[in-house]
């Protein structure tokens, strides 16, 4: 498991997916080449989310897809996920990093270079920065306009570990936030809520490879 070749990260959220299960929504976006995938389900229960994240981690792994709790250590260790993301107001990276093991990967959501910096000093091992363009997902809370991809540079500049912007991201904006210095993108409604995510996905994928060869 690699953080720094996560082009396309996909945030899981039921609501936004057409009346399909998260289950086809992920499996189809992995037809699409998604390289993580984080159990987010804000407003479901921790025993709907276990016996979800069960079933995610069977077709994650299979994949050879990385596969992140958002926010519960507790479920990502029942399920034997790769990882947990945290938030401003969850539990803070260094206690997180404690329950976890080792080689588990740790993520933070950062929207201002000082909880960037902090993120990365207590042991993050990727930030999700954002709301880059704004969003409609009621996930995703930032800033109402969006930081930005510049607000990605100023990050990638002061921390060592791998960026992935977030927000508002679709194929047809994701370069700039790449070209600033992202490793990836992570969305919500861009594949779920899709009328074809598997193909959604394989877009969003090319539009960071493109860019990443404009960076390069």
């Amino acid at each position: 498991m690699t953080v720094s070749n996560w082009h396309t990260y996909l945030v899981t959220d039921a609501s936004l997916s057409e009346g399909r299960t998260t289950l086809e929504i992920v499996r189809a976006a992995i037809d699409g080449g998604v390289d993580a995938i984080q159990l987010r389900e804000k407003g479901t229960d921790a025993r709907f989310r276990y016996e979800l994240g069960r079933e995610l981690r069977e077709l994650t792994a299979e994949a050879g897809v990385d596969l992140i709790v958002n926010d519960r250590v507790d479920i990502a260790r029942a399920i034997d996920a790769d990882g947990v993301h945290v938030g401003q107001s969850d539990l803070p990276v260094a206690a997180v990093r404690d329950l976890l093991d080792p080689d588990a990967v740790v993520g933070c959501s950062t929207s201002t270079l000082g909880e960037a910096r902090q993120a990365e000093a207590d042991g993050a091992d990727y930030l999700g920065v954002g709301t880059i363009y704004g969003t409609t997902s009621k996930d995703v809370a930032a800033e109402k306009d969006g930081v930005g991809p510049e607000r990605v540079a100023d990050i990638v500049a002061s921390v060592s570990i791998p960026v992935v912007g977030i927000g508002g991201i679709t194929a047809a904006n994701a370069g700039p936030v790449v070209e600033a210095g992202a490793t990836g993108v992570a969305v919500i409604s861009e594949i779920t809520a899709a009328t074809d995510p598997a193909a959604a996905t394989a877009a969003l994928a090319e539009a960071v490879e493109t860019a990443k060869t404009v960076e390069d």
